[in-house]
């Protein structure tokens, strides 16, 4: 029987067959069907037409299922079973979950955000298996769907609907310096901020663009280095009296590491709106909803603190 004839066929007929194997009465197969007998008998008659077998023989109140009914009994064990574990909701359980997430984050997140939500995710969840991968902010869309990232962790740069969110928290830009640089007594000026050589991070939250946007009036800047790694620019602080602008909590982390010195822009910019995205699929999913709901859960304090915004 091919594919297409088979879903031509009533297939929950098959399991009122295992029931009335069970039974080996039409009464009581009625009862566990939630049918009246004489619509479990109308059942029966079609399974006869069906199978093209009698399948019962009656004796007395009983029905005696035939060596070909039995047969057919067998073979749905596990077929039933399998729709019975597909159909029943079973409650999440995190300490046994061995799904694989993908998540699409900035550099931001990756150097300042995960290395704190990570470590509590597997505790939760020691099975669990994620990848992250770098976020495509002008393909957000097809990242989320056509191509499997299961969420993302960044600002909205460009259409996002109707992909669903969930705010995350405000990220500030922020300045660093090293113990030695000649601003490091003092706050940065206009004209400091001009006058020195820069190194700008994380690009792929759009910070260069925004912070070019609020100087573009001024002459433009030094910029020695652009990278979504801060090691690089801290690799050449030695060198150069660079002032690297980068989102604020990446450099309160690397100020404490390094024992650097944070200091404000000397101008005003908005802070980035950051966000959870994931794709209408992943909805429903129920190890997906638990990875949303510890994302938001972890990363919204951090956000929240000092250490993260800009002041």
């Amino acid at each position: 029987m091919e594919l297409e004839e088979i879903y031509r066929q009533d297939l929950s007929l098959l399991i009122a067959l295992q029931i009335l194997v069970e039974e080996c009465s039409v009464t009581k197969a009625a009862k566990r069907l939630h049918l009246s007998q004489s619509a479990t008998s109308r059942i029966l008659s079609r399974l006869r037409d069906m199978l093209n077998d009698p399948l019962f023989s009656r004796v007395g109140q009983q029905l005696v299922p035939t060596q070909y009914a039995l047969d057919c009994y067998q073979q749905l064990q596990g077929p039933t079973g399998q729709l019975l574990k597909l159909l029943t909701p079973t409650a999440f359980i995190a300490k046994e979950c061995r799904q694989k997430f993908t998540i699409a984050t900035t550099d931001f997140a990756i150097q300042s955000l995960l290395p704190f939500v990570l470590p509590k995710l597997y505790e939760l969840a020691p099975h669990i298996r994620i990848e992250v991968i770098p976020v495509q902010h002008q393909n957000l869309q097809a990242q989320l769907s056509l191509q499997g990232a299961d969420m993302a962790i960044c600002r909205a740069i460009g259409q996002t609907e109707p992909l669903q969110q969930e705010s995350l928290g405000h990220v500030g830009v922020s300045c660093l310096v090293s113990n030695d640089h000649p601003l490091a007594d003092t706050n940065i000026t206009m004209e400091d901020y001009l006058h020195f050589p820069h190194a700008t991070i994380a690009i792929s939250d759009g910070v260069k663009a925004i912070v070019d946007s609020a100087i573009d009036q001024f002459p433009p800047r030094t910029e020695l280095l652009r990278t979504p790694n801060l090691d690089s620019a801290l690799a050449i602080l030695d060198l150069h009296p660079l002032i690297i602008t980068l989102p604020a909590g990446m450099a309160e982390l690397a100020a404490t590491r390094h024992r650097l010195i944070v200091k404000p822009l000397p101008f005003v910019i908005a802070p980035l709106n950051y966000n959870l995205f994931w794709h209408a699929r992943c909805e429903l999913d129920s190890g997906h909803h638990w990875l949303r709901e510890r994302v938001v859960d972890l990363i919204k304090p951090l956000l929240e603190t000092k250490n993260i915004t800009s002041s």
